[in-house]
């Protein structure tokens, strides 16, 4: 089966954002739905909510956007579009980067910008100009393929406390 063009959605970003998580590009489930990590195994809900202080994976997905910019907190891709089989970020390959350092510009409050995995890291952190007063994390992806156990995981994300 050849692979097929993908693009990410639109920034989830206000003004005001002080934490910036950037993924890699939204799988085939969050494409058919709309909405950023759509997959019910995919633990990104659960993490940030743990992160924030809110349930936000027991929301409707409406209501997950709102809590996150009440908190401050802001989240795109690093990938405008790729080819990719599937939704694993092996499979990406012919990748068109978004302007990061554009969105940045436009964020005078922001303290942290957190990649959301390997892939994320990787093309993210070559898209950024030099940042002074920003700090940047590595975290180990949210998705359910990555056997990192959840423990694990919520440990490293709770470490994006500081920028709120």
């Amino acid at each position: 089966m050849p692979a097929i063009r993908h693009a990410s959605f639109a920034p989830h970003v206000a003004p005001d954002a002080r934490l910036l998580i950037l993924g890699s590009l939204p799988g085939v489930r969050s494409l058919a739905e709309q909405q950023y990590y759509a997959h019910p195994t995919n633990q990104f809900w659960r993490l940030l909510g743990a992160v924030i202080g809110q349930p936000l994976a027991d929301l409707p997905y409406g209501d997950r956007l709102a809590a996150l910019r009440v908190a401050r907190v802001g989240l795109w891709d690093v990938i405008r579009s790729a080819e990719r089989h599937m939704s694993s970020d092996s499979q990406i390959r012919e990748a068109e980067a978004h302007d990061l350092a554009a969105l940045i510009a436009g964020l005078p409050d922001l303290g942290m910008i957190a990649f959301n995995g390997g892939k994320a890291a990787a093309i993210g952190r070559r898209q950024l100009p030099r940042l002074d007063g920003i700090a940047l994390v590595d975290l180990p992806s949210s998705s359910a393929a990555h056997t990192v156990g959840f423990a694990a995981k919520l440990e490293r994300w709770l470490t994006l406390r500081s920028a709120l």
